[in-house]
């Protein structure tokens, strides 16, 4: 004992106390998925706080040099069957009372389920030292350390913080309109009990609006039950905007929405307010669910198999390597679906799974921070198949359906890192999370293998003046192909229009809503909507000078090795109220959209002259510089700083009317040209994550600072993005400057001005690098894989729910001509797979 009394004494000035701020990793191993659950336990190092597995640690000792860790190991308590437990495995617990993680009456925390004992372990040679052997220590050494391991134990882990532990979904805010609520005089009484809507006479989910007085009943639900949407109609016809859930009023407050706020909140002056139509509070009892009870009732079902089953199939359990599940971490199902797919793609697996020692031996000081090492140990977690054993060959597991499967916390953490979505517990569409994901692949992959080139591909679009009958080429990159959905060209059209008439008689006669049909939609109209020219009214012709009409077509410029399919299952209506079209679509198991390939400029076709439309100015204003000008060595913008434009007001108000900021309307109305409300639209609908999206507007290449100039230097990191996609230098940097710095824009920027860039010779510096005095190679163009037209499908994502921000996803991966089902933890064998209901579709070019 002299002797590690010895060794502690030795590295005593290297063991610190956690403080306020620092980030302990205890729950997680930071290389992998090792936890204090996991054999062999977890071992925070004493000095950087950051945890490591048992395989994982020697190389932590090794690299740094640290000596001292702290060895937690947890051993799950022996319980007893709860009475209460159905028999899914899960230990017993109380029942929810309160919508809340961590607080009394909530959500049981699954660390109450485990004994810890902890540790202090001195390498190299893995000495322990446990807390009664510190107790015959010197009291300098024995001081130290034990402040360190309480500090430890005390501190709040990365992992749990990420998860809120302690959370209350019932704290809610005082409404804005409750204090000074109009209420009218109009004589209305409210009885104790037997209340109907007003319209179509339900008795259940009833709201009386606090103004008003009126009965009407609630929203209608995804299935059809709930109400008739007569409350809110009633709000959208008066704006009259609070109202009291009728049934749930008890003396001590009942449920109070706030439409305008679109919450449940609270209303201090709720006695006096429903005294106002005869409701006394303290004689009334509760005989409907509240909203939260509804809640919570919907939380505690999301874990149930049989909720997403296929076809009430008793599916069969999987384990092994690329067989493993993903914890839910609170609505991260869309993130879970996703990298499951990313990764049974070889690409992916290339770059982060099969060199991953190298990427470990390569990784930072801190590598939770770090996006290589975190995607690595997510690819190995995956593939390896280490956390998907089959629980039947451990005595201690309660039930075979669930396998360990990691809980990607450290990874959700730092890909949503700074978005103002993804950093949330909200739930996310899982096009737009893909789609970030690839563009911080990119990011992060500026030398060697870029496993989003994938996907990468280049779409031609051919635009044809209908007057000159002459022609438009420009090229753009994607990565997903967005399918429409023609609704009208359903093939039940018939049964949909019954099943309306039949809904609308029972909405007249006050009776439930029989169950409404799926709309049954041919693959080949979709594709047809997709590739069909679009009119485009309004369009600027540079061969007439003048306004006409076009006519715009699409095709595939280059065919990638993966092919993404996103079926428009969320749309808006008139009323721009997100929906969702539930649609059933015959998605084939093999694609060939060969005969979708760009053919170019036509023999004998004629160009559009490269003419640009005039300038959006005053007529006040001097003209320095032409719209489309290819600039100079002073001044290489494309619009000049003088050019003042006018906007059509009309337009900018109806978009600021809808709720968008004034700086985001004039955006919108700049870049779409005045062409109107549908153009001005789809631009703020395109560009409402952009970071810039409420900033003032500032013209391409103009100055958007006070002492800024068209050579102000730009970013290295978008730079060395742009320049990774196959640009040079010189034209990344003339896109960056032509779009104020702004990567997205840039990058769409650089895409529609190809023609432009081959005639570049100018640079910042001069001449561009590389070129030789009386010649210049052609500028490169992104670099995209390219092949035949004929895919076959290997996965796809669903979603189930009314809206991309509820809901749930799963995904079925197709592994050895096995379907297989993964829902978060299960992964299953899938009997049924329903392909036609996907949203996300995965296909994989066929060899020839």
């Amino acid at each position: 004992m002299a002797e590690v009394s010895e060794i502690l004494m030795s590295v005593l000035s290297t063991i610190r106390v956690p403080r306020p701020g620092d980030r302990v990793h205890k729950d997680e191993c930071a290389l992998s998925f090792a936890t204090p659950e996991s054999e062999g336990g977890l071992y925070v190092c004493m000095n950087s706080f950051l945890g490591f597995g048992s395989k994982y640690v020697e190389r932590h000792h090794l690299r740094t040099g640290q000596r001292a860790y702290l060895h937690i190991t947890r051993t799950r308590k022996t319980q007893k069957e709860d009475e209460n437990n159905s028999g899914s495995g899960d230990p017993p617990k109380k029942k929810p009372t309160r919508l809340a993680i961590g607080i009394e009456g909530g959500f049981d925390v699954e660390r109450e389920q485990y004994e810890e004992e902890v540790k202090v372990v001195l390498f190299p040679d893995r000495q322990e030292v446990t807390k009664e052997d510190l107790a015959t220590m010197p009291d300098v050494v024995r001081d130290r350390v034990m402040l360190s391991i309480n500090g430890l134990m005390a501190a709040d882990s990365v992992s749990h913080t990420l998860q809120v532990q302690q959370w209350d979904g019932e704290v809610r805010q005082e409404s804005k309109h409750a204090a000074d609520l109009k209420q009218l005089d109009n004589g209305i009484k409210i009885p104790p009990s037997g209340w109907r809507c007003e319209v179509c006479d339900l008795q259940e989910n009833l709201w009386m609006n606090l103004t008003d007085g009126k009965v009407l009943c609630g929203r209608r639900y995804f299935d059809g039950s709930g109400g008739n949407n007569h409350a809110l109609e009633h709000f959208q016809q008066t704006g009259y905007p609070l109202a009291v859930k009728l049934g749930t009023i008890t003396p001590d407050g009942a449920d109070v929405y706030s439409y305008e706020e679109d919450d449940m909140v609270l209303d201090p002056k709720l006695p006096e307010h429903l005294t106002h139509f005869g409701i006394d509070m303290m004689t009334m009892e509760k005989t409907e669910r509240t909203m939260t009870e509804l809640e919570i009732a919907v939380n505690q079902r999301v874990g149930e198999w049989e909720v997403i089953q296929e076809s009430g199939t008793a599916l069969k359990p999987l384990w092994g390597p690329g067989l493993t599940g993903m914890k839910n971490l609170g609505n991260s199902c869309y993130l879970n679906s996703v990298v499951q797919v990313l990764f049974t793609i070889p690409d992916f697996q290339d770059k982060y799974v099969s060199n991953i020692d190298k990427i470990l031996d390569e990784a930072p000081s801190d590598p939770t921070q770090d996006f290589k090492t975190q995607v690595a140990k997510l690819g190995h977690g995956l593939l390896s198949g280490e956390y998907s054993t089959d629980p039947g060959d451990d005595p201690s597991a309660e039930h075979r359906d669930d396998q360990v499967g990691i809980a990607p916390r450290m990874f959700k953490n730092l890909v949503g890192r700074g978005h103002p979505e993804f950093s949330t517990n909200r739930q996310q569409d899982a096009q737009e999370f893909l789609l970030h994901f690839i563009n911080m692949v990119e990011r992060n992959c500026r030398s060697g293998l870029n496993p989003s080139e994938a996907f990468r591909f280049l779409v031609e679009e051919r635009i044809v003046c209908q007057q000159s009958q002459k022609a438009k080429y420009t090229q753009r990159v994607d990565y997903i192909v967005q399918l429409p959905v023609p609704m009208d060209q359903a093939t039940n059209t018939e049964e949909l229009q019954e099943a309306e008439r039949r809904r609308e008689e029972a909405e007249a006669a006050g009776t439930p809503p029989p169950p409404i049909p799926r709309a049954k939609i041919p693959f080949a109209a979709c594709l047809a909507a997709l590739s069909e020219p679009e009119t485009l009214t309004d369009f600027w012709s540079s061969a007439v000078q003048t306004k006409t009409t076009a006519t715009k077509t699409t095709r595939f410029a280059s065919f990638p090795d993966h092919l993404v399919i996103q079926i428009k299952k969320f749309t808006f209506g008139l009323d721009w109220v997100p929906k969702k079209l539930d649609v059933s679509i015959d998605v084939p198991d093999t694609l060939d959209l060969s005969a979708l390939r760009a053919t170019g400029q036509q023999p004998g076709e004629e160009l559009l002259p490269e003419v640009a439309p005039p300038p959006l100015m005053t007529p006040d204003v001097e003209v320095k510089g032409i719209l489309g000008s290819h600039g100079n060595e002073e001044d290489d913008s494309l619009y000049s700083p003088l050019l003042s434009p006018v906007l059509d007001d009309s337009t900018v108000i109806q978009l600021c009317e809808m709720g968008f900021p004034l700086e985001a309307c004039r955006k919108a109305v700049y870049y779409t040209g005045n062409t109107g409300i549908d153009a001005a639209m789809s631009w703020v609908m395109g560009h409402m994550e952009d970071p810039d999206f409420a900033a003032p507007l500032v013209l391409p290449g103009s100055s958007s600072a006070p002492g800024t100039t068209p050579t102000e230097s730009v970013s290295e990191e978008h730079l060395a993005t742009i320049v990774s996609m196959g640009f040079s230098r010189d034209q990344a940097t003339r896109a960056l400057r032509a779009t104020s710095n702004v990567l997205e824009r840039a990058v769409d920027w650089i895409f529609s001005h190809l023609d432009d860039l081959e005639s570049m010779d100018v640079s910042e510096g001069g001449r561009s690098e590389g070129a030789s005095e009386g010649s210049r190679d052609p500028p490169p163009g992104p670099r995209v894989r390219d092949g035949p037209g004929k895919y076959e499908l290997f996965a796809f994502i669903s979603h189930m729910g009314t809206s991309t921000m509820c809901g749930h996803y799963v995904c079925h991966i197709k592994k050895d001509q096995q379907w297989v089902i993964f829902n978060d933890q299960k992964v299953c064998a899938s009997e049924k797979p329903p392909k036609d209901l996907g949203y996300l579709y995965f296909y994989r070019r066929v060899a020839e």
